[in-house]
């Protein structure tokens, strides 16, 4: 029975990807296959990191910290979408909707902040290496992580608590498999005028601000490569930042991706499985772009493997 006109509901209803019961079995298997091997290669990424001495360097620093955001980040939507298909349910409550808000916005944009960090890391390995250790210290470095926390902390605290003051009526059907901050925004039924700019100015400040950075660091990175003599140095050069580079460009396309195609087709099932791209696949391909193409990466999984007799 749906709630009356003006009345404060306690629950939605989250689609998921698709309706029909015989394609479920097989959603649960992929997704929970997907979450096991994010779970899985993120972990052995920190462990490999924190276990080899030689990798205890800012490049690697930042790359436990985004293996484990991205743990988090898998973390606040896959198991419930999980436990919603193996329950044949679709009900998640108002105050689970709120907190997976609040998570999913707080890693998503931490996970912005830190690829934006990982860039200036590149730029100043690549562009100042004779200075790279006196800029880029162990103090400079947990600031600059400590400070994409506070941001990312505040600004999803801002949003969720904008989303509490909005009011839900009879539409209480979420087009998704979880509870997408726009989504949530276009169900209400009250005044949104506020939610729409502070929704527009933290995408403006925190997607497009981090995205100028890494295109001015890259810039700079390929015009000082573009100026070494031998091709193996531009090659060695161009190697240390390809991992990086790659998994920017995965992130933003995807997310650019989701946006363009949702605005395009308006079709909100279109843009849920869009978005299973920088929510669930980008974080269980980053272990694998990072040990695939890293030297040092494969020796330290390989050396964890040996030590664990694995």
């Amino acid at each position: 029975m749906e709630p009356d006109n003006g009345t404060q509901i306690l629950e939605f209803l989250l689609l998921g990807l698709s309706g029909e019961v015989k394609v479920q079995p097989l959603i649960f298997g992929l997704f929970l296959s997907t979450y096991l091997i994010t779970m899985f290669g993120n972990l052995l990424i920190i462990l490999a990191i924190t276990s080899d001495p030689h990798l205890h360097t800012p490049m690697y620093f930042f790359l436990s910290n985004l293996s484990f955001v991205d743990i988090c980040f898998t973390s606040t939507t896959i198991p419930k979408m999980l436990w919603n298909i193996w329950t044949q349910s679709k009900v998640i409550s108002y105050k689970e909707c709120i907190t997976q808000i609040y998570f999913l916005i707080l890693f998503a944009v931490l996970d912005i902040l830190l690829l934006t960090v990982m860039s200036y890391d590149r730029f100043v390995a690549i562009c100042q290496p004779l200075h790279y250790t006196v800029i880029m210290n162990p103090q400079l470095c947990g600031w600059l992580v400590l400070i994409s926390w506070i941001i990312s902390v505040l600004n999803s605290l801002l949003q969720s608590l904008t989303v509490l003051r909005l009011s839900f009526c009879t539409n209480i059907e979420i087009p998704h498999f979880f509870c997408e901050l726009n989504h949530m925004v276009q169900l209400a039924c009250s005044d949104t005028f506020l939610n729409n700019i502070v929704m527009y100015f933290a995408a403006v400040l925190l997607c497009g601000g981090p995205f100028f950075g890494i295109l001015c660091s890259y810039s700079k990175i390929v015009s000082s490569i573009c100026r070494i003599s031998s091709a193996l140095g531009k090659y060695k050069a161009f190697s240390t930042c390809a991992s990086h580079l790659t998994i920017v460009s995965l992130f933003y396309c995807t997310m650019l991706g989701v946006y363009l195609s949702s605005a395009a087709t308006h079709n909100a099932h279109s843009s849920a499985t869009a978005s299973v791209m920088y929510t669930v696949i980008t974080p269980m391909l980053n272990p694998f772009i990072y040990s695939l193409r890293n030297k040092d990466m494969k020796r330290a999984l390989k050396a964890l493997f040996v030590k664990g007799n694995i």
